[in-house]
């Protein structure tokens, strides 16, 4: 049979075996098995098997990944996201809207210590949604900006998708992460200006909050300077080179850590959640990426991407048409895919074809980031919708979706923006 021919089908029942439910780990670790057992020989894909399993669990480059899981998942026990609302709130709640625009600069905050979009929307949601409620906030508005807000924390380093992006592309983790500094605060900003226009067209869907004084808008601010020099300390070593990815990891880790003790925020039963929170997702990822690259290996024998690469770039339409038609596939990969696991089984393919028509990788990392950000809140999937409805679950599911629509707009337009101006996400990068 030939390769191509192969290769096909094994997407094709890739396809249907997510259909079926199959956890995607499982269905492609199974599907590269078989495939590259077809396409090669059993004794081949038994020994591909075994050396990917082990190269991925024994990674140091994937060590980042758990370090910065744990300063998230300390972050959000010890009670980090509750008082970066309150300080956001302190200084933004008396507009229109201003619970909601308040909530959004506390994503952005906990997304700089968190790189889990469901625990940034779980985290706000338990902390803002209650709030927005008592103020007569409309449904769909508070429960859209939560779900919406909470995927800034994939963008906003550190990134969990993105150390799996620069893994498996051999990119500098260290540049992706500050890559994502200026997209994000765009997108955060686009969010504010969404809420702002909600707001103007229906007066009535977000009264404003409680005036403040100016000395307890002073005052709140000491709720955002532990995010601060959290955030500095991480991406500024990271920056002047101080330490490398996995070392920024660990004393992020060690700086969320001592915050929390100082603050005694932190309780013993806590800090064991913590532990095995970090655990569970770290053991998740890890298992994506080994399935993920055993699905790589199976696709690489038959040379696909690269029949698929000389076949795109021989297209008689502009480069810039091509992005686009991979934008729209990630976009709608990701109604029916979680994020993380749509990356890992694109990147083997759509990576030698924007690596080959000259695009830069760390541009076009960001790009993969936003149209992850997209799937977290789209249906039928969106897992930041299930999120916010086991937050609140007294909103039907329809008003949730109904409340990301305008948000989602606002993703495509940061898309588009970072799409015909790169040097927002390459200007950071190349400084250093």
């Amino acid at each position: 049979m030939n390769p191509t021919t192969i290769a096909i089908i094994g997407i094709i029942v890739l396809v249907l075996i997510f259909l079926l439910r199959m956890p995607v780990a499982v269905a492609m670790g199974v599907v590269g098995f078989v495939g590259f057992a077809v396409a090669s020989s059993m004794d081949g894909a038994l020994r591909i098997v075994a050396k990917d399993m082990w190269a991925t669990f024994s990674s140091y480059s994937l060590s980042v990944a758990p370090m910065f899981v744990l300063m998230g998942t300390i972050a959000f026990y010890s009670g980090i996201s509750s008082r970066l609302f309150d300080a956001a709130n302190k200084w933004l709640g008396r507009l229109p809207g201003g619970l909601s625009l308040a909530t959004i600069a506390a994503c952005a905050g906990f997304g700089a210590m968190c790189g889990s979009t469901t625990a940034a929307a779980a985290a706000m949601g338990k902390v803002t949604l209650p709030e927005m409620k008592r103020y007569g906030y409309n449904d769909a508005l508070r429960t859209g900006c939560v779900a919406s807000a909470g995927s800034l924390a994939i963008m906003i380093p550190p990134s969990t998708v993105l150390i799996i992006y620069g893994v498996m592309t051999e990119q500098s983790i260290g540049k992706l992460f500050i890559a994502g500094i200026l997209p994000g605060l765009l997108l955060a900003v686009l969010f504010m200006a969404t809420v702002l226009l909600i707001v103007w067209r229906i007066p009535g869907s977000a009264p404003p909050g409680e005036k403040t004084s100016w000395v307890e808008k002073i005052k709140g601010l000491s709720g955002i300077i532990e995010m601060l020099l959290l955030f500095a300390l991480v991406m500024g070593g990271l920056f002047v080179g101080w330490f490398t990815p996995t070392e920024a990891g660990a004393v992020g880790a060690a700086g969320a850590l001592i915050i929390a003790l100082a603050r005694r925020k932190l309780t013993l039963k806590a800090f064991w959640l913590s532990l095995m929170e970090t655990t569970r997702i770290t053991a998740m990822v890890f298992l994506i990426i080994a399935c993920a690259t055993i699905f790589g290996h199976f696709m690489a024998i038959t040379r696909a991407p690269f029949a698929l690469s000389e076949w795109v770039g021989g297209l008689p339409i502009p480069p810039l048409a091509i992005m686009a038609l991979v934008m729209c596939i990630y976009l709608i990969g990701g109604c029916f895919m979680d994020s993380l696991a749509l990356v890992t089984l694109t990147i083997p393919i759509l990576y030698p074809i924007v690596t080959e028509m000259g695009y830069d990788p760390i541009w076009f990392g960001v790009l993969i980031i936003l149209a992850a950000e997209m799937g977290v809140i789209t249906p039928p999937v969106g897992v930041n919708v299930y999120v916010i409805k086991g937050v609140a679950p007294d909103v039907p599911m329809h008003t949730i979706f109904k409340g990301i629509w305008p948000f989602l707009g606002a993703e495509v337009v940061c898309t588009i923006i970072i799409l015909f101006v790169p040097q927002i996400a390459l200007f950071l990068p190349n400084l250093g």
